[in-house]
């Protein structure tokens, strides 16, 4: 995985947005949604895993670009910072719909184990082994790099659902284990509305005739589906009540606990008296979660000068704050 092509430190992801800045009009506009069947990529920005992490934040990123351009000439690169907001404003209004996919996911893979015709489907699946060319294509460099054109991730999605007849769960699941730029709003939503559950009864076809066209004739898809069986449905989703954010005791001995939700802390808060600065380690963090990690440790470590660092289990936390 090229952590350089898809920055996972907050100066890699500064310089790559200074380099992308200038393609962010004209360039994005027309060609975002071609797919380099080569891994490139050079038409979109490759920020997903820095944003995903808040190593840089969507209003850094927007400023920039509207600094270097009209806002008329990068309307469709906005709208795409945009839809990353959205997702996540409406599962946090809607948190119901992850525990509802947790569960279901794990009554899914109970299922396999009973259903044997399934079950191969799901192997050849995520082993990019269906003898469709362009999904195999795209479950190998998502095993291989960690990444997937969003483009891409639609086709793969509907190709999974309709074509293949898979559980959407199981493909949520998978795609989100691969994943650089894991995002469970932005992965688990897109999901559903593939598969026709987000925008009730609109679901998304892929086509052979613009796979090729996307993807330069490169890569084929013969035998798609050509309609969609749309998944049951729980019905509308309750709404839920947001929280009330509270604005942090300036002046109070703090802790800063620093998780891959948001990895520039030291960007946003004005703290006086910071006594230590905590990780937690995940036995499931990825190589790209604990670089990030460490990036985002020696850049606070630097900002609030002399807090010790502690990286151990959340039991350790109280521990390390009574110390303080």
């Amino acid at each position: 995985m090229d952590l350089k092509q898809f920055p996972i430190s907050r100066a890699d992801a500064l310089a790559r947005l200074d380099a992308f800045v200038a393609q962010a009009a004209q360039s994005y506009g027309s060609r975002r949604n071609h797919v380099d069947v080569a891994g490139a990529h050079p038409a979109v920005s490759r920020l997903s895993g820095a944003l995903r992490r808040r190593l840089i934040s969507e209003e850094e990123v927007v400023r920039a670009v509207l600094a270097a351009h009209p806002y008329a000439a990068v309307e469709k690169f906005i709208a795409e910072v945009f839809w990353r907001t959205y997702w996540k404003g409406w599962l946090e209004h809607h948190r119901g719909v992850w525990s509802q996919f947790g569960e279901q996911l794990v009554a899914e893979k109970a299922r396999l184990n009973a259903l044997p015709a399934t079950a191969a489907r799901y192997r050849k699946a995520v082993g990019g082994e269906t003898g469709i060319e362009a999904f195999d294509h795209w479950a190998g460099e998502l095993k291989r790099t960690g990444y997937l054109h969003n483009w891409a991730r639609i086709q793969v999605a509907s190709i999974w659902t309709f074509t293949l007849g898979l559980p959407w769960q199981l493909g949520a699941d998978w795609m989100f284990s691969h994943l650089l730029d894991a995002d469970p709003a932005s992965n688990t939503l897109s999901w559903r509305w593939v598969a026709g559950l987000h925008t009730a009864g609109k679901a998304y076809i892929a086509d052979e005739q613009r796979i090729a066209s996307m993807t330069g004739g490169m890569l084929k898809a013969s035998g798609l589906a050509t309609a969609a069986t749309i998944p049951p449905s729980d019905g509308p989703p309750d709404l839920t009540s947001l929280r009330e954010p509270s604005a942090p005791d300036t002046k109070a001995p703090s802790l800063v606990w620093l998780t891959c939700e948001d990895l520039s802390l030291e960007t946003e808060l004005s703290l006086d008296d910071v006594r230590g600065l905590v990780m937690v380690r995940d036995p499931a963090a990825s190589d790209a979660d604990l670089a990030a990690l460490s990036d985002a440790a020696d850049r606070a470590t630097r900002h609030w000068v002399e807090a010790p660092c502690m990286a151990g289990n959340p039991a350790d936390v109280a521990h390390f704050a009574k110390d303080r």
